[in-house]
């Protein structure tokens, strides 16, 4: 579980990323969850776009994805999603404690 500072600094460094991802009218999918789930492997943080055809509410779609993917939502704002995951092999973000 993510403390309050750790999310604030989460949210500063994804402020400048772009989005890797867009989630349809397909919604949430097996294939999508591994793709999250290796995308967080290499990067640890990511930002999702929830486009808007996607019949699935934003907040289904995060827990969702997060739960699939064993990462934390570091944040939900407008249609796009921020999650986190530690990486096994290639960590590169410190959070503060």
């Amino acid at each position: 579980m993510l403390t309050g500072k750790q999310k604030r600094y989460l949210r500063s460094k994804a402020h400048s990323m772009k989005p890797i991802f867009q989630i349809g009218k397909s919604g949430v999918s097996e294939n999508l969850i591994k793709q999250t789930a290796d995308a967080l492997e290499a990067r640890e943080l990511i930002k999702l776009n929830i486009l808007q055809n996607c019949m699935d509410d934003k907040k289904s779609v995060a827990s969702l994805l997060s739960s699939g993917a064993k990462a934390e939502v570091v944040q939900i704002i407008g249609n796009t999603i921020v999650l986190y995951k530690e990486s096994v092999e290639n960590k590169t973000i410190e959070l503060p404690s």
